[in-house]
């Protein structure tokens, strides 16, 4: 059987839960099409979260890997479809606030994902899950990782896929702030699923 490493984040800025880190808890050892799942929580930290993620695949040697991320304000899934070589953004949980910074010198200037992104839309969509194609990660600590892991599948693994997906916030975090678009954790859980799926039948 393959193995799938699946990560997400805690809490960060004014979110005091992150649903990215319920669902990977939740998922973390089940078989989802052809892959066993290994789920690892990643820190908020512009200058951990990349070593972080890189530790995990050297550890668990996985035959993919799908990092999860919260979109606050989106209401749709929205896997990425690009990575850029940036850092910028809010202060993470470590105080960092890196303005305009490379996250690799020499790395090439963007990565695109090596997940079926249509496929996984596609089958999101098919489920009545709403989703789309997102063309900006942003260049938080998401847009971060997801560089991290396709500059290594790049460099080291070629044939990797390596890729990121957006989520919506949970009720939970909708009743906390507001007037912000939310999903339940079970569609939230469902859709991470069907995303699986979709690359598992790759």
């Amino acid at each position: 059987m393959k193995k799938l490493l699946l990560t997400g984040f805690e809490p960060f800025l004014d979110y005091t839960v992150n649903p990215t880190m319920k669902i990977v808890e939740e998922l973390d050892g089940a078989v989802i099409g052809n892959y066993q799942i290994v789920g690892r929580i990643m820190a908020v930290d512009f200058n951990s979260s990349g070593a972080a993620l890189l530790g995990f695949i050297e550890e668990e040697n996985p035959d993919a890997v799908i990092s999860l991320g919260l979109a606050a304000g989106r209401y749709k899934i929205t896997p990425e479809r690009i990575a850029i070589n940036v850092k910028d953004g809010a202060v993470d949980n470590e105080g960092n606030k890196p303005v305009d910074e490379p996250i690799h010198e020499e790395g090439e200037p963007a990565y695109l994902s090596t997940l079926p992104i249509r496929k996984m839309v596609d089958s999101l969509l098919e489920n009545g899950l709403p989703a789309t194609i997102s063309n900006t990660a942003g260049a938080y600590l998401c847009n971060n990782v997801m560089y991290e892991g396709l500059h290594y599948a790049h460099m080291d693994r070629p044939g990797l896929p390596s890729g990121f997906i957006h989520i919506p916030a949970s009720h939970e975090l909708a009743i906390q702030h507001g007037r912000i678009p939310s999903w339940s954790h079970e569609d939230l859980v469902k859709g991470v699923q069907i995303c699986i799926e979709a690359l598992a039948d790759e």
